[in-house]
């Protein structure tokens, strides 16, 4: 998607939106700010400078809007992804648009800036978030239908729609978003918390498809745990390697080559992999969010020392999972597809009818 500055070249109602409903008319007095240990609040009253600094000083970065139990549930999100998904959307003024999501509601009143007055329905699962978004959208004279309740059903009540888009990151595609869209209709949504897909309901309404559009890191939907985000320490929870071996390999491209890292996401659905890099090459850390892990530890002689625990073997995977994608051609991100029907969801690579399917949601890869 070609883009201006970061605007999205095809769709120049986004930037006129934005400018129309800046960001700060939907923020709390409260913000949420990451210190390296733990989110520390930042008030409007008495840090009016920082304040808004987390509202407009990275369009890269979302602002931390809530934060529950010591985790960030919701945020407004960082304006260059909110850009991308609304150019994804293909909206067009007059079309009926159901969002998953309302929030502090401003990519809603976005919506309804193209869509028209009357024709944009919101869900929002927190009674509090809800009823402060329909605050700050009457303020802002954006006429959205807000209500209390669970996304995954979508809104039978409303259906069918042209549009549907999903503010938070889901592992499986909810049927009901195919069902309660029209033929034709286009549904984007992040997806594993780390690809965006835009995908067009079929003529026969039995099925939709389409291509990643790009990065995008969401909050997942409230209730769903969080996908493949397990803490490695408490995984590990302080126990011995129960396999040791030393290695030379080259793990650089697990740090910072986004291809590789999102194909891994859609091999190793349930496996969270962290990375870092220090004076003697790149680190990288597996766990299955349950019992096993496996950790890459670069030494000072070039090595790489490799530990794993649990039932599983992690690190074997990653490298069955690494060579696929090599021997596939290391296939890019925007290459990726995904098809969702009733019963099922797959990623495929290059075209739908191409012979690479992968499972999508599951676990391990596959081929047709």
């Amino acid at each position: 998607m070609e883009r201006i500055h970061g605007w999205p070249e095809g769709s120049p109602w986004i930037r006129q939106a934005a400018a129309a409903l800046p960001r700060d008319r939907f923020a709390p007095d409260r913000l949420w700010q990451w210190d390296g240990h733990a989110y520390r609040p930042v008030n409007r009253e008495t840090d009016p400078g920082q304040w808004a600094e987390l509202i407009y000083g990275d369009p890269y970065e979302a602002a931390v809007t809530q934060v529950i139990n010591g985790r960030a549930t919701s945020s407004l999100s960082c304006e260059s992804v909110v850009a991308d998904m609304l150019g994804c959307l293909d909206l067009l003024p007059g079309h009926h648009v159901l969002e998953l999501g309302t929030g502090t509601g401003r990519n809603a009143a976005l919506v309804a800036h193209r869509a028209g007055p009357g024709r944009v329905v919101s869900i929002e699962t927190d009674p509090d978030l809800a009823e402060q978004a329909r605050q700050r959208l009457k303020k802002t004279r954006a006429d959205v239908h807000v209500v209390v309740g669970d996304g995954t059903g979508g809104w039978p009540p409303g259906a069918p729609f042209d549009r549907v888009i999903s503010t938070y990151a889901v592992e499986t595609v909810p049927w009901a978003w195919v069902e309660q869209t029209r033929p034709g209709g286009r549904i984007v949504t992040p997806w594993g918390h780390l690809g965006l897909v835009a995908l067009t309901v079929a003529e026969e309404g039995d099925a939709a498809s389409g291509h990643v559009q790009g990065l995008a890191q969401f909050m997942p939907a409230r209730g769903s745990g969080g996908g493949p985000s397990g803490d490695f320490s408490r995984v590990r929870a302080g126990r011995e390697p129960e396999h040791e071996r030393h290695a030379r390999l080259g793990l650089s491209p697990l740090h910072t080559d986004w291809h590789l890292r999102f194909a891994l996401r859609v091999l190793l659905p349930d496996v969270h992999i962290a990375s870092s890099t220090d004076r003697d090459g790149t680190n990288v850390w597996l766990n299955d969010s349950a019992s096993s892990w496996a950790a890459f530890y670069a030494q000072d002689d070039g090595t790489v020392l490799v530990c794993e625990g649990g039932p599983r073997r992690l690190a074997a995977e990653l490298e069955q999972a690494w060579n696929w994608w090599t021997t596939a051609g290391e296939p890019g991100l925007y290459e990726w597809g995904m098809t969702v029907t009733r019963e099922r969801q797959w990623m495929w690579v290059g075209e739908e009818s191409a012979s690479v399917r992968v499972a999508a949601g599951g676990s391990g890869h596959r081929r047709r």
